[in-house]
């Protein structure tokens, strides 16, 4: 199977429709209706239930695309890493750590400063990212580290180094009511009356759901419980960035988050190889205190 003809079924299946896919794909609607039917006749399958007024995928169409979405990306992933290497290679290196905007404030800094020191450190470029968006930028190769956080990311496919392990606060709007409480439990939080958790970005499912309004990112998120729209269960470390409209409890029985620092397993960067030295050698991992 070519990438060629995975490009094409993927934007047939994606539109459902020949006519948005060709154009799409910036080519005409013959041959391409040609090229998915050779592809089927190659697998013996077929992808795709055809009629005059609707294109719908088949059992097998449905696998391949999510199959093939997944080798486009590796294949994407790989032409980056290649470039990169490249450039690496002729003189110019650098590294792109990819993290969530708002998320381990404290830690960063201390990380690119450590690193900074050490013999032979390279330029980094920091990529800030919204809300569980840091592990598909580091999957597709548009990244070659990131800092992560559990149970929320997964580090499927990925070599990691834990770096910190921490209770959980709830983020309420300063003057409420609950805010001078010592702690609150998951059950108080979650039935906060005028308070509902946010809905995050439905990004692979790992990110626990609320009836609140959907957010984007940390800057949106305290901004909306800052005006007593919605509040949030967020790693201990955020205390160090909330203003003072905004009050944080901590939460005992909610699940710790360990930040990791990941990399794909196959890299032979050694400036990633230094930078991941300098992030072991911060600290510990450890609970933080509540």
């Amino acid at each position: 199977m070519e990438t060629r003809e995975l490009r094409y079924f993927v934007a047939v299946a994606e539109e459902l429709h020949f006519g948005r896919a060709a154009q799409r794909l910036g080519i005409a609607q013959p041959p391409l209706s040609r090229a998915i039917g050779q592809l089927e006749r190659r697998l013996g399958v077929a992808l795709l239930e055809r009629t005059s007024r609707s294109v719908t995928l088949t059992e097998a169409g449905s696998v391949l695309l999510t199959e093939g979405r997944a080798a486009l990306d590796a294949v994407e992933a790989a032409e980056r890493r290649a470039r990169r290497a490249a450039l690496a290679a002729a003189g110019s290196p650098g590294l792109v750590l990819v993290t969530k905007a708002g998320a381990a404030g404290d830690l960063l800094p201390k990380l690119l400063d450590a690193y900074a020191a050490e013999p032979g450190a390279v330029a980094v470029d920091v990529l800030l990212c919204g809300i569980g968006e840091q592990e598909r930028l580091l999957r597709d190769g548009r990244a070659d580290v990131a800092l992560l956080h559990r149970p929320f990311d997964s580090t499927a496919g990925f070599d990691v180094e834990e770096l910190r392990t921490e209770g959980q606060v709830v983020v309420l709007p300063a003057g409420h009511p609950l805010s001078a409480r010592a702690h609150l439990r998951m059950a108080d939080v979650t039935a906060l009356p005028g308070l509902p958790m946010p809905r995050w970005p439905r990004l692979d499912g790992t990110y626990p759901d609320g009836p609140g309004p959907q957010v984007r990112d940390h800057a949106q998120l305290l901004q909306l419980i800052a005006l007593g729209r919605a509040a949030a269960v967020l790693p201990e470390s955020c205390r160090a960035f909330l203003h003072p409209d905004l009050a944080a409890v901590p939460v005992p029985d909610a699940p710790a988050v360990t930040t990791v620092i990941a990399w794909p397993p196959h890299s032979r960067s050694r400036a990633l190889a230094g930078l991941v030295r300098a992030a072991t050698r911060l600290q510990p991992p450890c609970l933080a205190s509540t």
